[in-house]
């Protein structure tokens, strides 16, 4: 789970961007926000989510061989019987599902892996989804086609072979389910990383998007207590990364009684000499703890 450094860093950051975008509403700036602000550990969660689905699918191109090879044979069985036109195209979609199950794992394999962050991530997401997507679809293909022949008892032992190689390759695809929602399957051990990966940065997101809700709420009274002790005060005036730590910093001696005043000066402090100016650190260590001693009143 993220720290309160990482949070208290990325409200910094998103008061920061609002500020720059004329204090935009935060809802605009959310989704390109954390778009920028996760792109590394996206790109951690991505490779191990290949490594993941890789390691799951070993075996599947020697089951896919075997569904092939049982294939044609199936097929005529079916369309030598007009009644069971409909029962042939189903096991054609799932053969075709197949072949783009496949395809997309081998689009994965060749997205280069050194590109930087955002690269990779463009390229690969998309690509993972689109598997993700062909695997649903293709479960519904497997799921009707096996359906249509409990209909059918006379065709059972004839498509037997065949049924079993579809149901093999669905074992498979049961696996990919749990890759693609992890947090469903907590006693998975294969999945524990990409679970607390996913967890890590939803947790990260949900409650730096609350602290930032929170601080925006009291901007105004805010400020106001920043400009009863720092002379001439007027937002646009200060660096807008020290506006930012303050209007944190503040929010949290003013509004957040489980942090120690003394804490919050100190974070917002280590904050300012991490984003802001070589004088931050003073400047922010003054004008809180004039706001710290005002509420201590």
């Amino acid at each position: 789970m993220p720290s309160r450094r990482q949070i208290r860093e990325a409200v910094v950051q998103f008061l920061y961007c609002a500020d720059l975008e004329g204090g935009a509403d935060p809802a605009s700036l959310r989704e390109p926000f954390w778009q920028f602000i996760t792109e590394s550990d996206r790109r951690a969660l991505l490779q191990a989510t290949w490594k993941t689905l890789h390691h799951l699918s070993l075996g599947r191109e020697q089951r896919l061989k075997e569904f092939q090879e049982r294939l044609p044979l199936a097929l005529a069985t079916l369309k030598a019987r007009p009644d069971l036109e409909r029962t042939a195209i189903d096991l054609q979609w799932v053969s075709a599902g197949e072949n783009k199950w496949s395809a997309a794992m081998i689009e994965l394999s060749r997205i280069p892996r050194d590109a930087d962050d955002d690269a990779f991530s463009e390229q690969f997401e998309p690509v993972l989804q689109q598997l993700f997507k062909i695997d649903r679809d293709l479960e519904l293909s497997r799921k009707r086609f096996l359906q249509a022949l409990e209909d059918i008892p006379g065709l059972r032992a004839q498509m037997e072979p065949v049924a079993g190689s579809i149901r093999r390759l669905a074992r498979i695809s049961e696996r990919v389910r749990m890759v693609e929602e992890p947090e469903k399957f907590p006693d998975q051990g294969d999945l524990a990383k990409l679970r607390e990966s996913k967890e890590a940065i939803t947790a990260l997101r949900s409650e730096t998007d609350n602290l930032v809700a929170a601080v925006q709420r009291e901007k105004e009274g805010i400020d106001e207590r920043l400009a009863a002790v720092v002379e001439n005060f007027a937002p646009e005036r200060i660096d807008p990364v020290d506006r930012a730590i303050l209007r944190l910093a503040t929010w949290e001696i003013i509004h957040s009684p489980e942090v120690p005043a003394p804490v919050a000066i100190d974070e917002a402090i280590e904050l300012a000499k991490r984003f802001g100016t070589t004088d931050s650190g003073r400047f922010v260590n003054g004008i809180l703890d004039k706001i710290a001693k005002q509420e201590a009143q």
